[in-house]
């Protein structure tokens, strides 16, 4: 069976986009892993495929799944260029909302740029020592869509991300599903930059949407930056992440950044 697809990329996080609006497709894990295999498929961090929403909570569905064939609760940047392939497909101006596995997710544009409102974040965890090889680690954690460890560095250049990103993904403190791993630098008094293990790729991306809140938001509480927080991520662009502070954590937390189209084609699945 042959497909149309449409490539997509949201600061360098990229992504298979799919129209199902006629529910004509169902596919399997292994057929998931082919598409995103950079070297006989079309190659991306996960695939998201657009539905219609049955319970009428939201104008849409998704089913998000990660390059290695499992699904997905919540992806920022995957977000983004979702919200984006709806206005490419049907005109559909903001705001846009869709469901997700994480809750219900709004998005609006400004030119190029789209802005996400996440779902409220949960589980802020501050200074946890995790015994990593010998050595103990300071990590803070905070769940927005799925879970993120933030990790600070003195240089981003220097975090050897895929060594102890696999590690900490792993870490039995975060256990049984594992975390995603996110490693900090403080740039500027107002800017961050961050490095992401993600996980479900098992590897460094160039950018992690929901990553970059977590970061964010501790970085916010913890370093006394104060939001919109301006984050740029290893594929060199720069994402902004605002957010409310409140006495239990954070709420009206909005991801803003680019979404464009690489390029559409057809495939044989």
């Amino acid at each position: 069976m042959r497909i149309a697809f449409t490539k997509m990329n949201g600061a360098g996080n990229d992504f298979v986009l799919i129209d199902n609006r006629s529910q004509f497709l169902q596919l399997n894990r292994e057929q998931v892993r082919c598409l995103c295999n950079r070297q006989r498929g079309v190659g991306a961090d996960g695939l998201l495929i657009l539905e219609p929403n049955p319970k009428g909570t939201a104008d849409w569905s998704w089913q998000f799944f990660n390059s290695d064939g499992g699904t997905g609760d919540m992806c920022g940047n995957g977000a983004r260029c979702f919200a984006a392939f709806i206005r490419h497909l049907t005109g559909h101006t903001s705001p846009i909302t869709f469901e997700t596995l994480a809750g219900i997710i709004q998005a609006s544009f400004a030119d190029n740029l789209v802005t996400v409102t996440l779902t409220p974040p949960e589980q802020l965890q501050l200074d946890q020592s995790l015994e990593l090889n010998g050595t103990t680690l300071t990590a803070h954690s905070l769940n927005t869509g799925v879970p993120h460890a933030v990790v600070f560095v003195e240089d981003a250049d220097e975090a050897m991300v895929l060594e102890r990103g696999r590690a900490i993904r792993r870490h039995q403190h975060f256990g049984p599903a594992g975390t995603n791993v996110n490693f900090v630098e403080v740039v500027q008094p107002d800017q961050i930059r961050v490095r992401t293990y993600e996980r479900g790729v098992e590897g460094e991306t160039l950018a992690c949407g929901t990553g970059v809140s977590a970061a964010a938001m501790i970085a916010s509480h913890l370093k006394r930056i104060l939001p919109p927080v301006a984050v740029k991520v290893q594929g060199g662009d720069i994402l902004t992440v605002d957010f409310k502070a409140t006495e239990s954590g954070f709420e009206d937390v909005r991801l803003t950044g680019p979404a464009e189209i690489v390029f559409t084609g057809e495939i044989e699945v």
